[in-house]
């Protein structure tokens, strides 16, 4: 049996029949991880002796009947951005490179009460600012469908992981795309649930009215099973929703006869590669001969979308990033003479160039005389965007749209011009403004072999309608294993 080939569902149920345990999953992993991070950077921290230590507990315990859930015994990553007690926590930036938390995330300890084994922390963009994974302190991550790309961001290290199969599924943050993009890149399947969904306690934030937690996995089984793990209602967190049904894994039926599936019109015009529209729509065929209702639809205020986040998330940034200071934890510059220019000099120098042009940006939008003008007006838009949406989610019981305007860019390529990174996110980023929930499924090639993914967006707490259509179009294809997975067999 090839472990690394099964996916997380499938690996905890042959541990329980006993065909393997969670140790040689565990060992398999870490092998695969020690052969391929030279050439592909997924993490920023393995904790080898921790996760072996971790597995053969987790082991006792499901040969005890003590553990008997459908993720018990699998080894995940977690993005660099959550805390987990006793491992450094980095964000990726400099400013954090010391950083040893003591206490974890919520969504970390509901995995480890479900039995998961957390093999260590994947790399991504400076505090998830970015779409490429390139703007890390640690060094670029690369896709490991080819190598000469990006594999998107700002959770790049965790999709490229889960493509690579250097874990079984991961944990990632979205705050305007930042886990189906990757997704999609990297031709697995990732999902960002309806805000408050999944506990944000122990995430470290970038734009609080917008970041959640969710899952990358290699099919939409792993992606149901893991959200509803995850979820849970938390007191720690504010937005945190007590929840009826997160009965997610109900929803994997192969059956969307009579689905009303609404395709925004404003999302196939200008600027979206012909290869991945032709994917697109293909993949809506297949809905519709299943026996959906797929029709076209004018959205509105998709032009709007990227001002709107990029006001907010940046507004957000500039006050959640104020608490990096260099005093109680991080790093501290030491050439200062007094306490103003210590702040001064281990900011400009534990932050990185896209962080701080966020943080400018977000100060200025917030500052006296532009705050009305921008920032109010911003939420302002943002609420007519959430508007639209609830106006679509009346007639249609999900949206279908590409998930990026082209597939995966070559390394180098973004950072030369923010502005065309930015106009990566169009059709990600109004989900998170609406607090919607939204799946990658991959749905193609494209010409150069890179992976094509379809986004499918749900109205909020309606994961169970996206999960069922994303299910429905994934058992009409097999699952495209990396060729470097290939390449062991």
């Amino acid at each position: 049996m090839d472990i690394l080939s099964l996916t997380a569902v499938e690996l905890a149920k042959a541990i329980r029949e006993g065909k393997t345990t969670s140790v040689e999953a565990t060992q398999a992993v870490l092998d695969k991880i020690a052969a391929g991070e030279d050439t592909y950077h997924c993490y920023v921290t393995v904790e080898r002796e921790k996760a072996l230590k971790q597995a053969e507990e987790v082991q006792k315990k499901i040969e005890a009947g003590e553990l008997t859930g459908p993720l018990a015994g699998v080894p995940f990553a977690i993005k660099d951005n959550m805390c987990t007690e006793g491992t450094l926590t980095t964000c990726s930036s400099k400013i954090l490179e010391n950083f040893v938390p003591t206490f974890s995330a919520e969504a970390v300890l509901n995995l480890e009460k479900a039995g998961a084994v957390i093999l260590g922390k994947t790399n991504m963009d400076e505090f998830a600012m970015g779409s490429t994974t390139e703007t890390s302190y640690y060094g670029v991550t690369k896709n490991p469908r080819n190598p000469e790309h990006v594999p998107g961001g700002s959770s790049g290290g965790s999709a490229a992981a889960v493509a690579a199969e250097e874990c079984f599924a991961a944990l990632g943050s979205d705050t305007g795309g930042s886990i189906r993009q990757p997704a999609s890149y990297c031709g697995v399947v990732g999902m960002k649930p309806t805000y408050g969904t999944v506990s944000r306690y122990g995430l470290i934030a970038y734009g609080s009215s917008l970041d959640q937690i969710g899952p990358l996995t290699k099919d939409v089984t792993d992606c149901a099973t893991v959200l509803e793990a995850i979820t849970s209602h938390d007191p720690k967190d504010s937005t945190s929703m007590k929840r009826e049904n997160t009965d997610f894994t109900s929803a994997l039926v192969a059956d969307v006869k009579g689905m009303k599936i609404g395709i925004p019109r404003d999302y196939f015009g200008e600027g979206l590669d012909p290869e991945v529209r032709d994917a697109v729509l293909a993949a809506a065929e297949v809905l519709k001969a299943q026996g959906a209702e797929v029709e076209e639809f004018d959205l509105s205020l998709v032009d709007y979308a990227i001002p709107t986040y990029y006001t907010i998330a940046a507004a957000e940034a500039s006050s959640n990033l104020e608490r990096f200071d260099g005093v109680k934890y991080g790093y501290r510059a030491q050439d200062a003479e007094d306490l103003h220019t210590m702040y001064k000099r281990s900011r400009s120098q534990g932050f990185g160039p896209e962080v701080k042009r966020r943080i400018m940006l977000g100060s200025f939008v917030l500052s006296s005389g532009y705050y009305d003008a921008y920032y109010l007006k911003a939420l302002r838009v943002k609420a007519l965007i959430k508007k639209a949406f609830d106006e679509a989610f009346a007639k249609y019981d999900v949206i279908l749209g590409p998930v990026a305007p082209t597939t995966a860019p070559k390394i180098g390529e973004s950072l030369s011009d923010p502005i065309q990174m930015y106009l990566g996110d169009i059709y990600t980023i109004s989900v998170n403004l609406a607090g919607l929930p939204g799946i990658t499924v991959p749905c193609g090639k494209d010409s150069n072999g890179l992976p094509i993914g379809m986004q499918i967006i749900g109205d909020c707490f309606k994961e169970n309608n996206i999960i069922r259509a994303a299910y429905a179009f994934e058992q009409s294809r097999d699952y495209n294993r990396c060729d470097i997975a290939k390449e062991r067999d």
